[in-house]
């Protein structure tokens, strides 16, 4: 199983609908491969689009999986865990999947969901604590960070490639999510913030250009690394949203070329935290979607499929342009490629 996750520590750089419109079209092109999503995202905006967006009642749809009898979202396999923290329980892995196609017809239907929850958020300080603990024989940490691994190990052989949609933060149940997966791919966006974004992520996960030796044994990669397992390469960065930053004399162009240098650097001090050997093959440009992208948003519908023209959205007709939507779609495709 090719293992993916999507994060970057700062908010605001289209991570849901990128994710989102990536993972379809994925699926898409690979319509004999199955693909299993998790979105350990306490907002569960990707679980929204997948069940049916604004207009098809996603978030009506995504209630109906944490009010069942057993809570078919993360957080309800996170309760689970919660009373055996250490030790791996007897469970039926098909309680906490859901099929947004059931859902939603837009979506393909070789996609398979386990539901973001608001739940991680309470759930994180009793998760970091029971990880903190110390119990002789037994490595608190390392059993709390494998439990997204220990719900992989039982659907290896039913899912060919998994893309997780992380939250903004570096919370337990985020390294939780980093831990179990092989590729990491960043969004960014042209700005000086995300610049500092990408620098902080580096220090977060690999535990680069660390402020003090302090931080030196709480950093994940060396908790990682001290008992023998692999840390998560970069696969790609993509540059979000980029239309609105183009411009002749746009000074992101230097923050863009920065992103760039920074990227090279790290590639000739620590190559082997990369898949890519040649900064192209390891960055995807793509362009601000738009009204294209709103109405996908609302109508949780990938874009090659997006109807276009006059498309009503919550009683007010909106334009989508032809045009424009083949170029979004052409642009996911890039990024999809390099999957």
């Amino acid at each position: 199983m090719k293992k993916y996750a999507i994060w970057n520590n700062k908010g605001g750089t289209g991570k849901t609908s990128l994710s989102f419109q990536a993972i379809c079209r994925y699926a898409e092109i690979n319509p004999l491969q199955r693909v299993l999503v998790i979105d350990v995202c306490p907002q569960a905006n990707l679980s929204e689009l997948l069940l049916g967006g604004l207009v098809g009642n996603g978030s009506v749809n995504l209630l109906t999986r944490h009010d069942g009898l057993q809570r078919a979202t993360l957080g309800g396999y996170f309760q689970m865990r919660l009373p055996t923290p250490y030790q791996k329980p007897a469970f039926n892995v098909q309680d906490f999947l859901t099929h947004p196609r059931s859902y939603n017809e837009n979506i393909p239907a070789n996609i398979s969901l386990i539901c973001g929850d608001p739940l991680l958020e309470l759930q994180s300080n009793a998760i970091n604590t029971l990880a903190n603990q110390q119990i002789p024989g037994t490595n608190a940490w390392v059993s709390i960070i494998d439990w997204i691994n220990d719900l992989i190990n039982e659907l290896k052989d039913d899912y060919d490639v998994l893309f997780i949609d992380c939250n903004p933060s570096f919370s337990i149940y985020t390294q939780i999510a980093l831990a179990a997966i092989d590729k990491l791919i960043l969004p960014v966006m042209a700005d000086d913030s995300s610049r500092r974004a990408i620098q902080n992520a580096f220090s977060l996960i690999y535990g680069l250009k660390l402020p003090s030796d302090i931080y030196a044994s709480y950093a994940f990669a060396n908790k990682l690394v001290a008992v023998g397992r692999p840390l998560p390469k970069v696969h790609l960065i993509v540059k979000n949203r980029l239309t609105q930053y183009m411009g002749p004399a746009s000074a992101y162009a230097a923050v863009l070329n920065s992103i760039d240098n920074d990227v090279m650097e790290l590639m000739q001090s620590h190559p082997d935290i990369f898949v890519f050997d040649q900064i192209d093959d390891g960055i995807v440009n793509i362009k601000d979607f738009q009204t294209t992208g709103v109405v996908a948003f609302a109508k949780g519908c990938p874009f090659s499929i997006l109807p276009t023209g006059s498309v009503r959205v919550m009683n007010r007709r909106v334009k989508v342009n032809g045009p424009y939507r083949q170029s979004c779609l052409e642009a996911i495709d890039k990024m999809v490629v390099k999957l």
